[in-house]
């Protein structure tokens, strides 16, 4: 981890403001990320239109018609001088149910064999962790989660597919996440959620926020499940006719 020790206070075009805490990322520097935007929450400026939290900065997008820069800058200060005072809320914990493989997941026996692993070894291990929100970007929703075990870090696809359906769990390099909209992506899917992260009709939108805790919890696959067993009732069933006819004598 690489903490600076002065904060950086860097200009954005001629209406924002990059204030960066470090150069890594790290839980202690998401931790001073979420202590700054809490704070902005708690005193707002003037003047300021959004405050958008990265992985270890803040994006602070303010209207130059109400406020100079250097006034932006001395109301930043402010706020972060009482970065210690302002307690950051226990992280809320989400649970996504998954059902991993199959129709869904098409690249867990990928990564499975990328990690010289079984596909049931890379579910336990993707299901055990939990997973950090350091940020939200790419489309609506999608949350930049930190955590994923080093075993399971899988590079991207050579060639991206131009249509994920909503709700695939994906793994990339060594981050996770699932995408909450039809788009493109060149994340390996290992699995689907029927959790809808991002509903313009609910309020808010987005179920997941920066600072929270997931969890992927798997699920069996019902219908596949079903098939399976009447699969295996349908063998029991030929087998024991077979036999019976054998003994006596049935077949032509």
């Amino acid at each position: 981890m690489s903490l600076y020790v002065r904060i950086a206070y860097l200009p954005a075009g001629d209406s924002a403001v990059v204030v960066e805490f470090g150069d890594a990322i790290h839980p202690a520097i998401h931790r001073i990320v979420r202590g700054f935007m809490l704070a902005l929450q708690q005193h707002p400026i003037p003047g300021v239109r959004e405050c958008i939290p990265t992985y270890r900065s803040v994006l602070v997008l303010y209207e130059p018609a109400r406020l100079w820069y250097h006034e932006v800058i001395e109301q930043l200060k402010a706020r972060a001088a009482h970065l210690e005072a302002d307690a950051i809320p226990v992280p809320r914990t989400v649970n996504i149910p998954v059902i991993y493989g199959g129709r869904g997941g098409p690249d867990l026996e990928f990564v499975a064999e990328h990690a010289q692993l079984s596909p049931d070894e890379v579910i336990v291990l993707h299901s055990d962790a939990e997973y950090l929100v350091y940020m939200l970007g790419f489309t609506p929703g999608f949350c930049y989660l930190g955590g994923l075990d080093e075993r399971l870090e899988t590079p991207r696809r050579a060639e991206p597919r131009t249509g994920i359906p909503a709700g695939s769990v994906g793994i990339a390099g060594r981050q996770t996440g699932v995408y909450p909209i039809d788009s493109p992506g060149g994340w390996q899917i290992i699995g689907q959620t029927t959790v809808r992260l991002f509903d313009p009709h609910r309020n808010p939108p987005v179920l997941i926020q920066a600072g929270d805790i997931v969890r992927f919890v798997p699920q069996k696959d019902m219908k596949t499940e079903f098939n399976h067993r009447l699969h295996r009732l349908f063998l029991k069933f030929f087998s024991s006719f077979s036999n019976r006819c054998h003994r006596r004598n049935l077949w032509l």
